[in-house]
Order: C-alpha cells, then sequence, then structure tokens
C-alpha cells in the first residue's frame, strides 16, 4: 500500500513521524507533499530526515516555501521541489490520504 500524507501546518510533526515510521515498519510506502504553513517544517531536522528513510518520497510547494521565506539551501536533495502538480500525481498514485 501507499500512504499519501498531506502537510499543511506545522502542528502535528509528531503525528507525521509516527505514521510515517508504522507505515515503513509495515511495508508501505510514504509519499509526503508539504504546503501552506507546513512547509515551515522543512527547517526542522526532525521533519527533513524523513526523506532518508527508505520507502518514502517526500515533495514540497516552492511557490509556498518562496512564499514563507524557506531558506532552500539546507533542504536535503531528497525532498523535490516541486509544485501543485507534485500533489496532485501524489492523490493518483497512491492509496489513501491523510491530511495534516
Amino acid at each position: 500500500m501507499k500512504l499519501g500524507i498531506f502537510v499543511n501546518s506545522e502542528r502535528h510533526l509528531e503525528h507525521i513521524k509516527g505514521l510515517t515510521k508504522a507505515s515503513i515498519s509495515k511495508g508501505h510506502e510514504v509519499h509526503i507533499f508539504t504546503m501552506d504553513d507546513g512547509v515551515k517544517l522543512l527547517e526542522n531536522p526532525s521533519y527533513t530526515e524523513l526523506s532518508k528513510t527508505s520507502g518514502v518520497k517526500m515533495f514540497y510547494c516552492d511557490h509556498n516555501a518562496t512564499g514563507k521565506g524557506i531558506k532552500k539551501e539546507g533542504i536535503p536533495v531528497e525532498i523535490v521541489c516541486g509544485s501543485q502538480y507534485n500533489n496532485a500525481v501524489m492523490v493518483h498514485d497512491v492509496d489513501r490520504v491523510i491530511v495534516l
């Protein structure tokens, strides 16, 4: 199964980490798309380190990150700088989506 996590808030980091780790431990794949205030998590190493986990794919909305003043230099290369297209692809490709 592929789980999509749509992150549009910075308030649920522990839930995101817990859901991701639990899903991976069960052999599932996790796709995470980050936008709106969720892009603030891109400056938190405990969030971005999820991108280095096997079975996790991460994307973020460049427009939102730029608008919120997020420094992209520190974002791991494993996290794709994208657009709403990446969100649409995630929703199409995964079996379930959770919004946090």
